[in-house]
């Protein structure tokens, strides 16, 4: 008769460790059961026994405890191999991704984007030379381990200017050399007397609750801001409208900024209200240069970011009843923000206007005569200022 199928005799060590093992419970779960049909034997339990503890079949109990003895505690882990061959080769998922990456229209279909249930019907009926067939979740992982998510499409205008290169490297060029002597000069707006949605500290399920009337009954008005780069100081004065003589009131104050006879340096956007012949002549009289971003590039006007806090903290869940309230409530802001310029609160509100901007324009600096980079002197020119 043969000899019951037990487990050899068990160091102090294993002993130990299968005791831990089997105490605990936690890991791999095949690895559990392991350690007590290892522990059970060495215990003195047969294999009929172990095999109605662990609910398994006795021949898997006797494996268990045979590659133990040969093995040792490396016995445990299980080690996977074998299974379904690879149905999907590297080639066919260079294709499925190209395939997802490219829109439809492109290859003939009838509609603007990809589902997952239209990809995976494309990749089996294509009538060109490859055909991949694969499940709706499998495709899902796919796209996933080769970091595609479906997003919203995003538009920009792209700078037409002929000098887009030649602008950006100058502005580039002054916030560099002369930071003490450069300003920025835009127009904040519409403001609109309406309630305003935002957000705030409130008891859960009871948020603040603004009247809904939006009838606009005030008009809108626009805030003329100054932003002083080498100061880190923000002013402006809220007017009715866009004009080229508010524009030169801006640029006087600005001159008045820096009154030892320097020259300066005004960057701002190409609306027609900044270059009129008298705001040139005027600069050029009195050492001012204009220093214009690119056709539908304005975030290159360092000024756009300095907006974000006023959106966050004076418009955004806000009711004010008319326009000198709103006034005061700006201006009383910014003798905060320019009191306390570097707050976290204002530096965070700035980054996330900045990154508001970036994404929405999806804007690329142009060469430089430094012989930087692009994304150097992007990185270089958002940290400075």
């Amino acid at each position: 008769m043969a000899e019951p199928v037990r487990v050899r005799r068990l160091s102090d060590q294993e002993g130990q460790q299968l005791l831990r093992i089997t105490r605990r419970g936690t890991g791999s779960a095949i690895r559990l059961r392991r350690a007590i049909v290892v522990l059970a034997s060495a215990g003195g339990n047969t294999v009929p026994a172990i095999a109605r503890l662990v609910q398994a079949d006795e021949d898997s109990v006797r494996q268990v405890i045979h590659r133990f003895n040969d093995r040792g505690m490396a016995s445990l882990d299980p080690q996977w191999a074998g299974g379904r061959p690879r149905l999907i080769s590297p080639d066919d998922e260079a294709f499925i991704i190209t395939t997802a990456t490219t829109r439809p229209e492109a290859l003939g279909l009838p509609f603007t984007r990809w589902s997952l249930r239209k990809l995976a019907d494309h990749l089996v009926h294509d009538r060109g030379a490859r055909r991949v067939q694969v499940s709706r979740e499998r495709l899902r992982l796919l796209l996933r381990e080769h970091g595609l998510t479906f997003q919203r499409t995003k538009t920009w205008k792209e700078s037409t200017d002929p000098d887009r290169d030649a602008k950006l490297a100058r502005i580039e060029e002054v916030t560099s050399r002369f930071p003490d002597r450069v300003f920025a000069f835009d127009e904040f707006g519409p403001l609109a007397i309406r309630p305003h949605g935002g957000a705030s500290w409130a008891p859960a399920g009871h948020p603040d609750r603004l009247p809904a009337n939006y009838r606009k009954l005030h008009g809108v008005r626009q805030f003329h801001g100054c932003y002083s780069l080498g100061d880190d100081q923000l002013w402006g004065v809220v007017r009715q409208r866009k004009s080229a003589a508010n524009t030169l009131t801006a640029l006087k104050s600005i001159r008045a900024a820096r009154p030892d006879g320097a020259p300066i340096y005004v960057i701002l956007d190409n609306l027609s209200a900044h270059k009129g012949v008298k705001i040139r002549a005027w600069a050029a009289r009195n050492r001012v240069e204009l220093c214009f971003t690119p056709t539908y590039a304005s975030w290159a006007n360092p000024i756009e970011a300095q907006f974000g806090p006023l959106r966050t903290f004076v418009i955004a869940g806000s009711n004010h009843p008319n326009h000198p309230v709103l006034a005061r409530k700006l201006h009383a802001h910014l003798r905060w923000r320019n009191a306390n310029a570097r707050h976290p609160d204002v530096l965070a509100a700035q980054r996330r206007e900045r990154a508001r901007i970036r994404s929405e324009r999806q804007h690329r600096w142009g060469q430089t005569p430094h012989g930087r980079r692009p994304d150097q002197h992007r990185r270089r020119f958002w940290s400075e200022h």
